[in-house]
């Protein structure tokens, strides 16, 4: 086998010295061909797509946070190479998502030896950029902007500006088309959602699936911080939908449109700040290296 590793060497604020020697041993001791591609932050799907080109690997394993595991799953559309999550981010939503072993070590071994295969579903923004796992308007991308501006990282610096930007949310006017139907709300965030929760817990969509060929767009008109809170610390609760005023919907394309241009957050990462957005579903666009501990496999 040959493996293509795609390492992000600072995701998470985590030292990954000794997490990428016992790569190197396990890929020895199954008698894995390997190459690290560490990220850089500059041209890295560019330099990546080229690496895949020259050294041809069997499988993909994407190492660190939500924004390493869009940069990997980008990097190998259009192709029929496999891969699979190792979680050592700041907030591994997806990972999360997916059930996969929480122990860096273990996830990997997971995916070295795996024959099960999914499809996962990639949501497209304005025809050029991407989320695999939750993007947003409004409050949270705020939040995204301030952590980035930092040198911090982990989830100690991101409650921080939670909570400081908290206090400064400011209501918005939103118009979005989809299913054949306009609303138009005052709302404080609009979540886009291939999965059902942020890394930090706190839950958005209670039926939303990331291998089901649809996204959903959560409105939440205010925001109850002691809701949030206790959602962070516990499962999914019809309260907390309740309490934050949320609105769902389910669909495979939409519109949105906003009064003035906002900041829009993907994975993590703040894109840039948009009056329209048009979204759309890329359904089973990446072969997913998965366990039976998956509780989207169909």
């Amino acid at each position: 086998m040959k493996l293509l590793i795609v390492l992000n060497p600072i995701s998470g604020n985590i030292d990954k010295k000794s997490f990428v020697r016992k790569v190197k041993d396990t890929c020895k001791y199954y008698g894995i061909s390997y190459k690290i591609y560490k990220t850089t932050g500059h041209d890295d799907l560019k330099q990546l797509i080229e690496t895949l080109k020259t050294f041809n690997p069997d499988r993909v394993a994407s190492i660190g946070g939500d924004g390493t595991t869009l940069l990997t799953a980008l990097s190998i559309l259009n192709t029929k190479i496999p891969m699979g999550i190792v979680p050592l981010g700041s907030a591994n939503g997806m990972a999360e998502e997916l059930a996969i072993n929480n122990t860096p070590i273990e996830a990997f071994k997971d995916l070295l030896t795996t024959q099960i295969t999914g499809k996962l579903d990639i949501i497209e923004v304005n025809n050029k950029h991407y989320s695999i796992h939750i993007g947003d308007v409004g409050l949270n991308a705020q939040i995204v902007a301030n952590y980035e501006a930092d040198e911090q990282r982990g989830m100690i610096t991101y409650a921080k500006y939670f909570f400081d930007s908290l206090k400064n949310t400011q209501p918005f006017s939103i118009e979005v088309h989809a299913n054949g139907k306009t609303i138009k709300r005052e709302i404080v965030m609009v979540a886009i959602c291939n999965a059902r929760k942020y890394g930090t817990g706190v839950p958005l969509n209670l039926h939303g699936s990331p291998m089901d060929g649809k996204f959903e767009l959560v409105l939440i008109s205010n925001i109850n911080v002691n809701s949030i809170i206790r959602a962070g610390l516990s499962k999914f609760d019809e309260n907390f939908y309740a309490n934050n005023n949320v609105e769902i919907i389910s669909t495979q394309q939409a519109q949105l449109q906003f009064e003035k241009a906002l900041k829009l957050q993907l994975d993590g990462e703040v894109i840039g700040s948009f009056k329209h957005l048009d979204i759309n579903i890329l359904e089973g666009a990446v072969n997913l290296l998965t366990t039976a501990n998956n509780p989207y496999l169909k």
